[in-house]
């Protein structure tokens, strides 16, 4: 994955740019092309998958909350994890998210899934695999995005 064609927000960049440059990535990067090339339908679009480390800069992070992958239904990853675009219902992960918020804190639930506005605040809502297949939840497991969000 060449970095120049990341959008990822400065502070990130020092202490990933390593990563870009490691073997795994690469493998990674030809794993993604490859289910591109062959048709298939990979979420969120490529211009997402960096998102969470885009919209919340490094020295901002207040919280993390990891998710296993995206969402693989059309039209619902953004690049956030458990985030849904607007219009989109919301899924039950997030549903339960927000029965947890409301029980907890009494934080009534909110009537959409676009969670932006958390990332904004310091909510670094992060995945620990960035894409996945169409239809197949875990489908980009092992190819390398661990390893990279590990780091």
């Amino acid at each position: 994955m060449a970095e120049r064609a990341i959008k990822l927000h400065p502070s990130w960049r020092e202490p990933l740019s390593a990563e870009f440059e490691q073997p795994y990535m690469h493998a990674l990067k030809g794993f993604l092309s490859a289910e591109r090339a062959a048709g298939t339908p990979v979420f969120p679009p490529p211009a997402a998958w960096f998102r969470a480390l885009d919209l919340t800069p490094r020295e901002d992070v207040r919280v993390v909350i990891l998710g296993q992958d995206p969402y693989h239904g059309a039209g619902q990853a953004h690049g956030l994890c458990f985030s849904v675009q607007p219009g989109v219902r919301l899924p039950p992960s997030l549903r339960n998210i927000y029965k947890e918020l409301e029980a907890d804190l009494g934080i009534p639930p909110a009537r959409h899934g676009f969670l932006e506005a958390w990332a904004s605040q310091g909510v670094l809502l992060l995945n620990a695999v960035l894409t996945v297949r169409e239809g197949a939840a875990a489908s980009h497991q092992g190819q390398g995005w661990e390893r990279f969000t590990d780091a």
